[in-house]
């Protein structure tokens, strides 16, 4: 792109909004394809004087990829994703520390070097393609939004457990889609032509156009909406909306229902990195990898207890065997089974053993009854902070991606 063209102002308009009308003195050429809702305006006068202006007094251009040694990591700066992201990371022993909350950079004391960057989600993953960011926690939905399919970025987790949504197609639960049940009948609805498409309000332009497309819809026109979407079909400013559903109470609230196939993504918060940093910038891979394990550590253990008896026995394999027969009793990789020690008249005995093993917590009640039913006994049950494994097959793919 020339100098001249990096000053001009950049404009845009959507189509089909009641709201929506150039400038005063812009031009609004004819909007292509699939009805897309959007156009560039352009100001020629503007334009010139820019173009004058440059010639006059060239500006110097930063590199967009600039040399630094410090690594960044880009964090949701507001609302419960922020909340939930601190939290996660505080619980993986990575507490942020921001000591002035106007401010926008941290640091995370247990690793050094890494600057903490607090930004709007999407602000996130465009820093993140430019390379001024080199990691992110961002929800996968706004990933895909912004990043829209590009190399630059990098899904280093795709499942940090919280932040669950979906971007979902919702229509009016009355009217002409009383009947409408699934994407398919939306598609095959006599309704929509050329001249009166089907209407998508929806702020998420390029996954909507993207799902509607893939789908077979041929007459469909978006209208972009940044909030309150569930309004827009009541209003006739829209026919469906595509937004983002947790619970649906909602759209429920509001007449809208989801309809078979009309789920556009699944999403929830997601570490993603800046593939050029990961190959070039000093660092970077080694603090993913440290960030990885203790994140995958974490997650893994949130699930799992340790549950810990005594039972009486003849020898570890005896004890083994009846602990082995039980379905629940199985552990990670197997209980661990040692001798308890205990003294009788003045010498060393083992009558009973210990056993250790991690169930899965949803399983802890039926665990501890099969315990019971093989003469365990004393049950003592731990909450797991951690499960380290050898390595972590995130990293194994990650690697392999990298080609590494």
């Amino acid at each position: 792109m020339s100098p001249m063209l990096a000053t001009l102002p950049d404009v845009t308009a959507v189509l089909h909004s009641p709201s929506a009308s150039p400038p005063s003195g812009l031009r609004a050429p004819a909007a292509v394809g699939m009805g897309m809702a959007r156009t560039r305006f352009l100001a020629p006068r503007a334009a010139a004087s820019a173009a004058s202006a440059v010639s006059a007094k060239p500006a110097a251009v930063a590199p967009l990829y600039a040399d630094r040694t410090v690594v960044r990591i880009g964090l949701p700066s507001k609302g419960r994703m922020s909340e939930q992201t601190l939290s996660l990371l505080k619980s993986c022993q990575l507490s942020v520390r921001h000591l002035n909350p106007r401010q926008y950079t941290a640091d995370i004391p247990q690793v050094p070097n890494l600057e903490v960057w607090f930004q709007r989600p999407k602000d996130i993953v465009r820093k993140l393609q430019s390379g001024d960011l080199d990691l992110g926690i961002v929800g996968f939905d706004i990933v895909s939004e912004y990043g829209q399919g590009s190399d630059d970025l990098v899904v280093v987790h795709d499942a940090l457990e919280f932040g669950h949504c979906r971007l979902s197609l919702a229509v009016p639960k009355e009217g002409i889609f009383e009947n409408i049940n699934t994407l398919e009948d939306l598609a095959n609805m006599p309704e929509w032509t050329q001249e009166r498409p089907l209407r998508v309000v929806t702020g998420f332009g390029y996954l909507g156009e993207k799902f509607m497309r893939e789908n077979g819809f041929n007459h469909v026109s978006f209208l972009a909406g940044d909030g309150a979407l569930e309004s827009y079909p009541a209003m006739g400013m829209a026919d469906v909306i595509v937004d983002l559903v947790s619970s649906g109470t909602t759209l429920r609230e509001n007449n809208l229902k989801e309809i078979d196939g009309g789920v556009v993504l699944e999403s929830q918060a997601t570490l993603v990195a800046c593939r050029r940093s990961l190959h070039k910038r000093n660092g970077v891979l080694e603090i993913t990898h440290e960030m990885l394990e203790r994140l995958e550590a974490h997650l893994t253990a949130t699930g799992e207890i340790m549950v810990t008896a005594n039972m009486r026995g003849n020898s570890a394999e005896e004890v083994a065997e009846r602990v082995l027969s039980q379905t629940s009793l199985c552990g990670l990789q197997g209980p661990t089974i040692s001798p308890v020690y205990r003294s009788r008249d003045g010498k060393v005995a083992v009558e009973y053993y210990a056993i250790n093993v991690v169930v899965p917590q949803k399983s802890l009640y039926k665990s501890i009854q099969q315990l019971r039913s093989i003469g365990g006994s004393g049950v003592l049950v731990t909450k797991l902070t951690y499960i380290f494994d050898e390595e972590t097959p995130r990293w194994r793919k990650l690697l392999s991606e990298l080609g590494l």
